[in-house]
C-alpha cells in the first residue's frame, strides 16, 4: 500500500480524472470570461483606461486613433474568449500568444513592466496550461464514462 493510501484511503481522494477535468474546466471558464469582459470593457473603460497601456508605437504601425485601436483590441479579445469556450486547446494558445504580445509591447515601451510580467505568468501558467491540459481532460472524461 502506498504511503498516500495509508494516510488517506483511496475512497476519500478525488479520482485523478476528476482533478484533471475540474482543473481544465476552471481554466476554460476563466479564459472564456476574462477576455470577453476585458474586451467589452475596451468600449466602456469601466475597469481601466485601456489607452494608458497602449504603446504609442502601435499607433504609428496602425494609423488609427487610440480609441479605435482599443475597439479593435476589444473585438479580438471577445473573439478569443469565445474561441476558448468552443475550442479550448486552440483558444488557450491564442490567448497565451495574445498575452505575450501585450507583454512584449509593454516591455519594448519600457512601461508597466509589472503588468507585462503578470501577463507573461498568466499566459504561461494559465492559458498555455489550459491548451496543454485539454486533450488529457477529454481523455479523462472518456475513461470516467466507462
Amino acid at each position: 500500500m502506498a504511503l498516500t493510501q495509508s494516510i488517506h484511503p483511496s475512497s476519500t481522494l478525488p479520482a485523478e480524472h476528476n482533478v484533471v477535468h475540474t482543473t481544465q474546466l476552471t481554466l476554460k471558464i476563466l479564459f472564456t470570461a476574462v477576455p470577453i469582459v476585458a474586451g467589452l470593457d475596451k468600449f466602456t473603460n469601466l475597469l481601466a483606461n485601456w489607452e494608458t497601456y497602449l504603446n504609442p508605437l502601435a499607433l504609428r504601425i496602425v494609423p488609427v486613433s487610440a480609441a479605435t485601436f482599443m475597439g479593435i483590441v476589444g473585438v479580438i479579445e471577445i473573439i478569443a474568449g469565445i474561441l476558448v469556450f468552443l475550442k479550448p486547446r486552440i483558444g488557450g494558445l491564442v490567448v497565451a500568444a495574445w498575452l505575450i504580445a501585450i507583454s512584449l509591447q509593454l516591455i519594448l515601451w519600457g512601461r508597466f513592466l509589472d503588468v507585462a510580467v503578470r501577463d507573461i505568468v498568466i499566459a504561461l501558467g494559465g492559458a498555455l496550461t489550459l491548451a496543454r491540459l485539454t486533450p488529457f481532460a477529454a481523455e479523462s472524461a472518456r475513461i470516467s464514462q466507462r
